[in-house]
């Protein structure tokens, strides 16, 4: 494996997910290289255009460069293909229509469904919408947008069914307590023989891109299987995301404390292959 090349990505990696600009020092230091070896990488990847230094303090950030590459290369992810294999582990717990949903506006699209083998099931179609701030998939999306959208959506609420949320504050608080538990439920607002949970879908950079969920009878998905039903879309979500992020299986829970364990031992968060890379080199020399 090429050196540099490695290096280089584990700076740019080191960059991607801080919330600040490093120096030269600190950024030596995270990907274990000499500080005249991290300068000289740095000064070639701010020529190529996907680091930007500040003159003021000396400290290095991602530049918008590097943003560009990562949304092109989303835009080429076929986000219903990584999504499949956390659809039908959800379908084989559950037992209950799975649906993989985006916003558009203030509509879900259903990207994909997989039914639910039960003889009396949720109905929707593929490539079909629904008002978003009446159904699982999308209201969890809605809850990650700002207050100031989600106070314009609020002005605007109409019933669908008894159920429906049409109380501006009512459905602020709703918004807050998505956020909170992490998972949405509808408790039969679009149709109200149907309810649904899911959860939001994060890409790597941690925007909200989709929502994956589950939907049912409400004889069936009554308010005692809320908890245990946003659990399960939960750790679908997250499977999606790891999925995104390159690492399509679930990591392995490892206590620090345990006996034998060491840092090479413990594994580096997801999405971070390179300086994972670099760990491994590093404990076998």
């Amino acid at each position: 494996m090429n050196n540099t090349l490695v290096n280089g990505m584990a700076l740019l990696e080191v960059l991607a997910h801080s919330d600040r600009a490093l120096g030269v020092s600190e950024l030596a230091a995270r990907v274990d290289l000499g500080k005249s070896n991290a300068h000289r990488l740095l000064q070639t990847l701010t020529e190529l255009g996907y680091v930007r230094r500040d003159a003021a303090t000396g400290t290095y950030a991602a530049a918008i460069r590097l943003w560009e590459l990562g949304t092109a290369m989303l835009t080429h992810l076929d986000l219903r293909q990584l999504a499949l294999p956390a659809m039908e582990a959800l379908l084989a717990r559950t037992r209950e229509s799975v649906h993989l949903s985006v916003l558009d506006g203030d509509e879900v699209v259903y990207l994909h469904k997989l039914e639910s083998p039960e003889p009396v099931r949720a109905y929707s179609a593929i490539g079909g919408r629904a008002p978003a701030r009446c159904v699982a998939t999308g209201k969890a999306m809605l809850a990650a947008l700002g207050e100031a959208t989600l106070g314009a959506l609020a002005e605007n609420l109409h019933a669908h069914t008894p159920k429906s949320i049409t109380d501006a504050e009512a459905f602020l608080q709703e918004m807050a307590g998505i956020r909170t538990r992490g998972y949405a439920v509808d408790a039969g607002e679009w149709q109200e023989t149907v309810c649904g949970v899911a959860a939001p879908i994060h890409d790597p950079a941690g925007g909200v891109i989709a929502a994956i969920g589950v939907s049912g009878p409400a004889e069936r998905l009554r308010p005692g299987r809320f908890k245990a039903l946003g659990a399960e879309v939960t750790k679908a979500a997250d499977a999606v995301e790891r999925a995104l992020a390159g690492d399509p299986t679930p990591p392995t829970p490892i206590d620090p404390c345990a006996i034998g364990a060491t840092a090479a031992s413990i594994p580096l968060a997801p999405g971070r292959p390179l300086l994972q890379e670099k760990e491994k080199r590093k404990a076998s020399e």
